[in-house]
C-alpha cells in the first residue's frame, strides 16, 4: 500500500495530490487515507502542504525521501510481478490479457497508462 501511495505521487501532476484525491484513487475513506498518510509521513516519506489556494485544502507530496525509498523497493517490486505473474504468461497470454484490460480500461473511462 505505501509502494502505491509513493508511485501514485510520482506519477501526479506536480508530485502531489489532494487528500481527497488520494483517497479516491486507492478506493480508500477518507479517513482510511489520513491514518495512512500518518504513518507514512511519520517514516518521513511524505509530507502534508497547505493549499495557498483553500485554506481547506491540504496536499500530499513525495519527500527526496520517498523518491529515494520507490526507486529502491522498484526493482524489488517488478521482480516480484514478474515472478509470480509475468513469468507464466506466454507471449499470446500477455498480449490477450492487454487487449481485455484495454478493453475494461476502455469501458471504465480509465485512462492507458504507458508501459
Amino acid at each position: 500500500t505505501w509502494y502505491e501511495v509513493l508511485l501514485l505521487l510520482r506519477e501526479a501532476p506536480a508530485g502531489r495530490l489532494r487528500m481527497h484525491e488520494l483517497a479516491d484513487s486507492r478506493l480508500l475513506s477518507r479517513s482510511a487515507a489520513t491514518r495512512l498518510v500518518d504513518r507514512i509521513e511519520a517514516a518521513g516519506l511524505v509530507a502534508r502542504v497547505a493549499s495557498e489556494d483553500d485554506r481547506r485544502g491540504t496536499f500530499v507530496e513525495l519527500t527526496p525521501l520517498g523518491l529515494a525509498t520507490l526507486r529502491r523497493a522498484a526493482p524489488v517490486h517488478l521482480r516480484g510481478i514478474d515472478e509470480h505473474f509475468t513469468s507464466h504468461l506466454s507471449g499470446q497470454d500477455a498480449t490477450a490479457l492487454r487487449d481485455v484490460m484495454g478493453r475494461i480500461a476502455d469501458a471504465l473511462g480509465v485512462d492507458e497508462q504507458s508501459d
